[in-house]
C-alpha cells in the first residue's frame, strides 16, 4: 500500500505554482540551449554545458513535485480545535513567557520561517493529540522547553 502526502490545501496550491514554474523555467532553458548551441560546432561552449547542467537540475526538480503531487491527500478543515491534530493553528506560551503560534503540516510544507512546522518535527510530534491547557516538554539545543497549549483554532 502506497504512502499519501498529506498536505493542506495551502500548501497543495504552493507545491502546483513551484511545479508550474519550473515547468516554465525549463521551457525557457530549452529555448536558450537552442538558441545558443550551434549544430556546426564539433564542441560545446561553457554556456551551453551550464544551460544543460541546469536543466538536468530543474528537470530533476520537477520529477520529484509530480511524483509528491501523485500521491497526495489534501487535509483541510481537520482541526477539532479541542484537540491539536494535522492543519491546526495552536497558540502556545512558552516556557511561561511568551506566546508562540504555530502551524502543524506536513513534511513537505514545513517552513519555520512562516511558523509552520511539521507533525514530524519533536514538537508537532509531542504536540499532535494534546488539548487546551496541556504542556509539553520538548528538548532543544538549549534545553528543554516547556509549552502551555492556550488555543487551537
Amino acid at each position: 500500500m502506497s504512502h499519501k502526502n498529506l498536505l493542506t490545501q495551502e500548501g497543495y496550491n504552493s507545491l502546483v505554482k513551484q511545479l508550474n514554474e519550473l515547468n516554465r523555467r525549463q521551457d525557457h532553458l530549452i529555448t536558450q540551449i537552442e538558441e545558443v548551441a550551434q549544430p556546426d560546432e564539433s564542441g560545446e561552449d561553457g554556456l551551453v554545458t551550464q544551460l544543460k547542467d541546469e536543466l538536468e537540475v530543474v528537470g530533476s526538480k520537477i520529477e520529484n513535485l509530480e511524483e509528491v503531487l501523485e500521491n497526495i491527500e489534501i487535509i483541510s478543515g481537520n482541526c477539532q480545535h479541542d484537540e491539536v491534530g494535522f492543519g491546526c493553528k495552536v497558540k502556545l506560551k512558552v516556557s511561561g513567557n511568551s506566546i508562540k503560534e504555530f502551524n502543524i503540516v506536513s513534511q513537505l510544507e514545513a517552513d519555520p520561517t512562516t511558523n509552520k512546522i511539521s507533525d514530524q518535527s519533536p514538537l508537532g510530534v509531542a504536540l499532535l493529540g494534546k488539548k487546551i491547557n496541556d504542556e509539553v516538554e520538548v528538548s532543544a539545543p538549549i534545553g528543554k522547553i516547556t509549552y502551555k497549549i492556550v488555543s487551537i483554532n
